[in-house]
């Protein structure tokens, strides 16, 4: 039985490792936005935030009823209960997500912390580090824009760009004459940035599709905000893009792919959504994947079922275990701005 101190130790020291390991692979919950109340909100303090933006008191009383129902887990559970069940998004949804627009689009959180983070990856040296994004706001964007590290996010374009999931399969490569002959040469390695949940910015429009504007302007009338996808699907042929791209993506880069990730960091992301926790729990019947898990907190439900995997690793601030051995919370090393210079 290791002591507390030896736990800590061994926990922090098995940290690092796997963070500096091959084929790691990243997944940022609002956590990582929050920046100890400097950032965007977390998504338990969300619909209290937005509901005032939200002008048809009908729906929103709708909504709220929602909310409110035994067992109901926040504001996306509750949109799913108020659809049809399909892969539009109804009335709800689109109310919602303007109302989330009207709050972000006036925040200007600090950049510090996400640009050690974009950094640190770009100097990786294996290509197209993946980072899944369940967050709306443009932390990661503006922070690698400002860095001037190269990103694919799956749009290309400019002032309206265009959704084109092809871009995540592009590599870049300068020719070059040798005496050797051509030779070619991978001059940069993008970071991959999937939105799994959308983003500011991301709207349709049924005459030019899915597109991108920029973080801090209004979408064009007549369209809608791509965030906050319904969640009661049960198979890709009904999802729309560009979220039917963003989801197989996800599950191929933890198990399906040819070359599939070993590791996957969680960050900031409390093990709420069901329909994250299934593609991750899958990918956890691999004897060579490893989960690691960083929040301040997890509930009971979230904490019963992940610290008792022998191949997750769970940092919070009141507990934390190493492939099902509990010992004592630490006091930092769950945080994004710890992390992003540890990684």
């Amino acid at each position: 039985m290791r002591t507390a101190l030896e736990f800590t130790s061994t926990l922090e020291s098995k940290i690092a490792e796997q963070l500096q390991s091959q084929r790691v692979g990243y997944l940022l919950g609002a956590g990582s936005s929050y920046l100890n109340g400097n950032g965007y909100p977390l998504s338990f303090e969300l619909w209290d935030k937005i509901k005032v933006h939200i002008s048809d008191v009908e729906k929103r009383d709708e909504i709220q009823r929602k909310i409110d129902l035994p067992g109901t887990k926040g504001i996306e559970n509750a949109l799913d209960l108020l659809d049809g069940g399909g892969p539009e998004a109804g009335d709800h949804r689109h109310l919602v997500a303007k109302a989330i627009a009207d709050l972000f689009l006036p925040l200007a959180p600090p950049l510090d912390s996400h640009v050690e983070f974009v950094r640190r990856l770009a100097a990786k040296s294996l290509p197209h580090v993946k980072v899944f994004n369940l967050n709306y706001d443009p932390l990661i964007e503006r922070a690698a824009e400002l860095e001037k590290v190269r990103l694919y996010d799956g749009f290309a374009g400019h002032e309206h760009a265009y959704f084109d999931a092809a871009t995540f399969e592009e590599r870049i490569f300068r020719i070059r004459g040798t005496y050797k002959g051509r030779q070619t040469d991978e001059t940069a390695k993008p970071l991959h940035l999937l939105k799994l949940h959308g983003s500011l910015g991301w709207y349709h429009c049924d005459t030019r599709g899915v597109r991108r504007c920029g973080f801090g302007v209004s979408i064009p009338d007549n369209t809608n905000r791509l965030m906050i996808p319904p969640q009661r699907r049960k198979a890709d042929d009904t999802m729309t893009q560009p979220y039917q791209a963003l989801w197989s993506a996800f599950r191929g880069a933890l198990g399906q792919d040819h070359n599939p990730l070993h590791r996957l960091a969680c960050i900031g992301y409390g093990f709420a959504d069901e329909h994250v926790n299934t593609v991750i729990e899958s990918a956890l019947a691999r004897t060579n994947f490893t989960v690691l898990i960083f929040a301040k907190k997890l509930s009971d439900e979230a904490w019963n079922r992940w610290s008792a995997k022998s191949n997750v690793i769970i940092v919070t601030e009141d507990r934390c275990a190493i492939k099902s051995e509990v010992g004592a919370g630490h006091p930092d090393l769950w945080k994004f701005e710890h992390l992003s210079k540890r990684i």
